[in-house]
């Protein structure tokens, strides 16, 4: 294992296959190792590991997709990893950085080349999680989100501005839009494998949050998944899982790496 503070390797002595993941919004690598469970001993399957600590984003700027590939190049280069086989992902803000860059990689014909992408439970329609936010503080019900919320306003308001005023640089930004059916991004990954994961629980949802399957990550990653399949994509999937979101301090949470299950995750990867 190599580990330095931006990322960290886990190389498989048979390598069949690389898969690079990205942090939640507020998160680490220590956060990544602790919560994805389905990295327990995956480099034995033949998976080589390439953990990020990049985070705080929900986009990229073209500055910064130019930034990130160099630096995933960097980290192959100077290790030796094979760059044949290689699956990017991350874990909701982290899914966002995955998809963009992935997109990034293959318009430009990089070096890298991903061969699949897996999106978990991430926000990746930003004008969506703008106007949620706006639902979640006026409706008032978790505390929590009601922070989470504010904290969104305050962030996408500051980056792109309002979302009402400013479709032009949302669409730019944005993995993915509903409402406008730009597929900006998205196009470029028709001829990949994607997944999107989620476990929309509503019946925890509505209890916790007051959310309905509308207000979901969910709900946008299913569009997604159908706008790829309507661009001519054969290999894209919607994953909704059940009752496997549970974080590592055994509370149930259905955002969560978690809902990630190694098996199918491997078997995914090397077919």
């Amino acid at each position: 294992m190599v580990s330095t503070s931006h990322y960290e390797v886990t190389r498989s002595g048979n390598q069949k296959a690389v898969l690079v993941l990205f942090p939640c919004f507020p998160c680490d690598i220590e956060h990544t190792k602790a919560e994805a469970r389905f990295l327990d001993h995956i480099e034995k399957q033949g998976i080589t590991t390439i953990l990020l600590g990049y985070n705080q984003k929900l986009f990229l700027k073209e500055s910064e997709k130019q930034e990130y590939a160099a630096s995933l190049n960097s980290i192959f280069d100077q290790h030796h990893i094979d760059k044949t086989n290689v699956f990017i992902g991350g874990f909701s803000g982290g899914g966002n950085v995955a998809m963009l860059l992935s997109s990034y990689l293959i318009k430009n014909k990089n070096a890298v080349q991903p061969k699949g992408l897996l999106v978990v439970d991430s926000p990746i329609d930003l004008e969506q999680l703008y106007h949620n936010a706006e639902k979640e503080v006026a409706a008032n019900v978790d505390p929590e989100a009601v922070e989470e919320g504010k904290f969104l306003i305050r962030l996408l308001d500051k980056e792109l501005g309002n979302a009402d005023k400013n479709p032009e640089k949302y669409r730019i930004a944005s993995p993915y839009l509903m409402a406008s059916g730009s597929v900006e991004h998205i196009r470029y990954l028709k001829n990949i494998k994607t997944r999107f994961y989620c476990e929309p629980d509503l019946d925890w949802q509505q209890e916790n949050k007051g959310r309905k399957f509308e207000d979901l990550n969910a709900f946008v990653l299913k569009k997604a998944n159908e706008t790829l399949f309507n661009l001519g994509s054969h290999t894209t999937e919607y994953i909704e899982t059940k009752n496997r979101g549970i974080r590592a301090n055994g509370k149930r949470h259905p955002h969560s790496w978690n809902i990630v299950e190694q098996e199918g995750l491997v078997q995914w990867m090397l077919e």
